[in-house]
C-alpha cells in the first residue's frame, strides 16, 4: 500500500509541476513524462492480472497482487532484466514484436495494446516517430451544419483532451449550455467531475467518470507533451480525489460506444445510447451522439426535451463578452480574445 501511495504522489506531482511551473524544459518533462507512463503502465497492467488467469501455477504468499516480472517474462519469451529495464525506463530499444507479446501475455484489450505501443513510442524505445505537438482546433463549417441539422438527437464535437469543440441545441440542453460558459470551461471531462449540475445529471456517475478517467489516459498517450493536458490533470488531481485515484489505475479504454443514465431536472430519466464517430478531415476531433430506443419512455423524454430547447435556450443569455449567439456557434478569434478554450 505505501509503495502504491509513493507512485500515486510522483505521478500527481508530475502532473502538477507541469501544469504549475512557466520555465521548465518541455523536451526533459517530456522524455521523463513518457518513460515514467510506460513504466508505470506495465506495472499496473501486471497488477490487474493474476497467475491463475493466465494458467499458471500459484505458490507461496503473494505480497502484491498481480503476475510476478518473472512470470510476464516467462509468458512473453523475454527475460526478467528486460522486464525490469523496461519498467524502470533504461531500455534502449523494444520491437513491436516484444511488445505484442508483453500485450498478449497481459491479456490487454486492442486499445490497451494501442496505448502501451504509444507510451513505447513517447519514451523513445521502439524507433517510432513521436507525435507532432497539437495544434489548436477549429470546427469546420460543415461540421456546424451538421450539428444544427440533428435536431432530434444531442450531439457534439469533441476535440483533444475531451474538450467541447461545438454542439447542437438538444445537446446543451442535454447536459448544458456551453454558450454561457468561458471557452476554457467547455471540457467534457472538466465538467464531468467539477461542475455540480452536469455531475447530478448521471444516475451512475461513478461509472461514468472513471470512464471518461479512461478516455483521458487514452487520449493523453497522443500528446503526453501538450501542456493543456498537464493543466487540465494538475488541476483535476488537486480539486478532486477520486479523479487522482483513478488516474493512478492507469485504466485506458477507446471512447466508441455505450449506454448512459441520466436523471434531467426537465426531462426526468433518460436512459441513452451513445456513439462516438471520426470526424473525416479533422484531425483528433470526434462526434458524440446520444440516442434512445424508438417509442421508448426515453425517447418521448427526448421529444419533450427538444420542444423545450427550441422554446428556451435561444432566449437565455449567452456569453457576457460579446452580443448573445446561437447555441453551438464558435466564437471568432476577436470575440473569444483571452477566454480562448485550450487547444481550440
Amino acid at each position: 500500500m505505501d509503495q502504491e501511495i509513493a507512485q500515486l504522489r510522483e505521478e500527481t506531482d508530475t502532473w502538477r509541476e507541469r501544469a504549475l511551473s512557466t520555465d521548465h524544459d518541455d523536451t526533459k518533462f517530456e522524455k521523463e513524462a513518457a518513460v515514467t507512463e510506460l513504466g508505470a503502465y506495465l506495472r499496473a497492467c501486471r497488477a490487474r492480472v493474476s497467475a491463475e488467469q493466465v494458467g499458471l501455477p500459484t505458490s507461496g504468499h503473494r505480497r502484491v497482487p498481480g503476475l510476478r516480472r518473472e512470470e510476464l517474462a516467462s509468458l512473453a519469451g523475454v527475460s526478467v532484466d528486460y522486464i525490469v529495464r523496461l519498467e524502470q525506463g533504461r531500455a534502449k530499444s523494444a520491437s513491436p514484436a516484444i511488445l505484442t507479446a508483453l500485450a498478449r501475455a497481459l491479456e490487454l484489450r486492442p486499445d490497451e495494446e494501442e496505448y502501451l505501443l504509444r507510451c513505447a513510442a513517447e519514451a523513445g524505445v521502439t524507433g517510432a516517430a513521436k507525435s507532432a505537438a497539437p495544434r489548436n482546433q477549429q470546427v469546420s463549417r460543415a461540421a456546424q451544419v451538421l450539428l444544427d441539422s440533428m435536431v432530434n438527437v444531442p450531439a457534439l464535437v469533441l476535440g483533444r483532451r475531451m474538450d467541447v469543440l461545438a454542439w447542437n441545441s438538444l445537446g446543451a440542453a442535454l447536459l448544458t449550455d456551453y454558450s454561457r460558459l468561458p471557452a476554457k470551461r467547455r471540457n467534457h471531462i472538466w465538467l464531468t467531475f467539477l461542475d455540480p449540475g452536469v455531475r447530478g445529471l448521471y444516475a451512475d456517475w461513478e461509472r461514468v467518470a472513471q470512464e471518461c478517467v479512461a478516455y483521458l489516459r487514452m487520449d493523453a498517450s497522443r500528446y503526453p507533451d501538450d501542456p493543456e493536458l498537464a493543466r487540465l490533470v494538475g488541476e483535476l488531481s488537486v480539486k478532486d480525489p477520486d479523479f487522482r485515484r483513478w488516474w493512478s489505475d492507469h485504466q485506458v479504454r477507446s471512447q466508441r460506444h455505450g449506454r448512459k443514465e441520466f436523471v434531467h431536472p426537465v426531462a426526468g430519466e433518460l436512459s441513452l445510447d451513445f456513439q462516438v464517430l471520426d470526424v473525416r478531415g479533422s484531425t483528433d476531433q470526434s462526434l458524440l451522439v446520444y440516442t434512445a430506443e424508438p417509442h421508448s419512455p426515453s425517447a418521448q423524454a427526448l421529444t419533450f426535451l427538444a420542444g423545450w430547447a427550441a422554446t428556451e435556450l435561444p432566449t437565455r443569455a449567452t456569453e457576457t463578452a460579446g452580443p448573445p449567439r446561437r447555441p453551438g456557434t464558435v466564437p471568432s478569434a476577436e470575440e473569444a480574445g483571452d477566454n480562448q478554450a485550450p487547444g481550440g
